[in-house]
């Protein structure tokens, strides 16, 4: 990219604007690659131009919502800009969902147009009669469905720019929240959401070392884009003008295939997804010399896996912390803060990137000292606009001055770096001492024989909620009770440690790698009117 090619990237108001500056700049600029196909520039600004008229066509303007169900591919993006370049907003939908989930996402961001990928004509059949806005149904590379065909319906119209993107505070993105209580909740992002790390307020921001895009880069984008981690991959990489080679999903074999192939240089994974990468039996193999950076966030990372990642694949790291209400990261571990030894700051996610505040505070809302546990709250611009059609939900999470209740536990130290404790609601109070999940899984997942683990309250008739520890056992290694609690108890305080163990073959995690707790406590809880004692 360019020198003025930069400067007017910074200028653009919108997404679909920085499309079009890349396709005249650079034109031949590889954007997505998915299998064999190669989408330049050029080829992604054309054919969302193709996209947009059709839209137009059948009837779809601005602020009008239109959905993707498929795993990923690079055909979204076009399908997102198209959309963008006239006022409309795309909303992908976890392929993961049960039926009555689908549908339920569908009525609520009603939805004009569906555009479903290969292999989830059966699901959008099932839920087609109870759907009440969706008109028109397209097939994304769908071998398996009646609908009109994706490229055969893009391709009957102009390739002129309507250019009707609108304007910066425009609705750009609508990502539904994962739902851990309740229906999950539509996230609207901007255009100025989206890319405000870039621009503050209008002015160039300060980039961090690790957000330069250097010429010959290439992405590895392997998470789903129904979430914050793919959808922004996608976008930052489009924004500094490099490209990204799209996997439908996480596989590790595919994935070590593309870093071999393409001399991948950064990749987003979330812990589980490295873990597995490092226990892949062709890790050893794989020559990652050309990559530079892996970023990782979504949950916790044990110090022993940050080791073990660190050694084996020699690059650098960046943590980062975020969620879909701030459109993703907002604060960064960087990778000079990465210390094998395990310095205090490992435990942290790091710094608030330039131009946001991070403040805690107690139930009241009053701010807290450093060092002190409560609320983490967020102000910037990068903050959603709102949840879709749910004003109450939005009021409790953004106040009057714009600071966002991110539902996170932490604190900040003297040196302004955030420590995560852990989700506010999935907090324990037992005997009337909080107890933070995170911290006790940290402890026990030091166990040379333990692989994953996770911790909830129970109830329990003297304190109220106990500690119970969910502990996944190495392949081929045997652990008791008494053994996992007796090595918590050496490396945390007594009332933190869990009070039972339950072992079992693997952890629930929803798509982005977060555990689902509300699985693992469900059976303690059945017949009680409320999840706390």
């Amino acid at each position: 990219m360019t020198q003025l090619e930069a400067e007017l990237i910074e200028q653009a108001q919108t997404i679909a604007e920085v499309v079009r500056i890349h396709a005249r700049n650079q034109p031949d600029q590889m954007a997505f690659t998915f299998g064999d196909e190669v989408m330049s520039f050029a080829d992604l600004d054309q054919g969302s131009n193709r996209v947009a008229n059709g839209l137009i066509a059948l009837g779809v303007g601005r602020g009008d919502r239109i959905a993707y169900l498929g795993k990923n591919i690079h055909l979204y993006f076009e399908l997102l800009i198209g959309a963008l370049k006239i006022g409309a907003v795309m909303t992908p939908i976890n392929w993961r969902l049960a039926p009555p989930e689908v549908t339920y996402i569908l009525n609520n961001c009603q939805a004009q147009m569906l555009f479903v990928g290969d292999g989830f004509a059966p699901l959008i059949e099932t839920v087609r009669p109870g759907l009440d806005y969706v008109g028109t149904i397209i097939g994304v590379d769908a071998a398996d469905a009646d609908w009109p065909d994706y490229r055969s319906w893009r391709d009957q119209y102009s390739g002129a720019d309507p250019a009707r993107d609108g304007e910066g505070q425009e609705d750009a993105i609508q990502l539904y929240t994962s739902g851990t209580t309740g229906h999950p909740k539509g996230a609207v992002m901007t255009n100025n959401s989206v890319f405000s790390s870039r621009n503050k307020d209008g002015s160039k921001a300060e980039q961090l070392d690790w957000q330069v895009a250097e010429p010959g880069e290439v992405t590895l984008l392997a998470m789903p884009c129904f979430h914050i981690s793919g959808t922004g991959t996608g976008l930052s990489t489009m924004y500094n003008g490099r490209g990204a080679i799209v996997l439908p999903e996480y596989d590790p074999t595919k994935a070590l295939e593309m870093i071999e192939r393409y001399n991948i240089s950064k990749i987003f994974m979330v812990p589980a997804a490295i873990q597995i990468m490092l226990n892949h039996p062709r890790v050893s193999e794989v020559d990652f010399s050309r990559l530079k950076y892996i970023t990782y966030g979504a949950s916790p990372i044990p110090l022993d896996l940050m080791r073990a990642a660190m050694d084996r694949f020699g690059c650098g790291f960046v943590q980062m912390y975020g969620m879909t209400e701030t459109s993703g990261t907002i604060v960064t571990l960087n990778p000079e803060d990465h210390d094998p030894a395990g310095t205090p700051k490992m435990r942290s996610v790091g710094t608030p990137l330039p131009g946001v505040e991070i403040r805690i505070i107690d139930d009241k809302g009053r701010t807290l000292g450093p060092n002190q546990v409560g609320e983490i709250a967020t102000r910037s611009s990068k903050n959603m606009k709102g949840y879709w059609s749910n004003p109450e939900a939005t009021a409790s999470t953004i106040d009057s001055r714009g600071w966002l209740r991110t539902g996170d536990a932490g604190y900040l130290d003297e040196d302004g770096y955030l420590y995560i404790h852990d989700r506010v609601k999935d907090m324990i109070i037992s005997g009337g001492e909080n107890v933070y999940p995170a911290e006790v899984e940290n402890a026990i997942y030091s166990h040379p024989d333990v692989a994953d683990i996770a911790v909830i309250g129970v109830p329990d008739e003297k304190w109220g909620e106990a500690v119970k520890a969910c502990v996944v056992v190495k392949e081929g290694k045997r652990l008791s009770e008494a053994e996992i609690i007796t090595f918590a108890r050496s490396h945390i305080a007594g009332y933190k440690c869990p009070k039972s163990v339950d072992f079992i073959d693997h952890l629930p995690r929803n798509p982005s790698g977060k555990v689902l707790r509300r699985e693992l406590r469900a059976p303690y809880w059945e017949g009680k009117d409320r999840a706390v004692n």
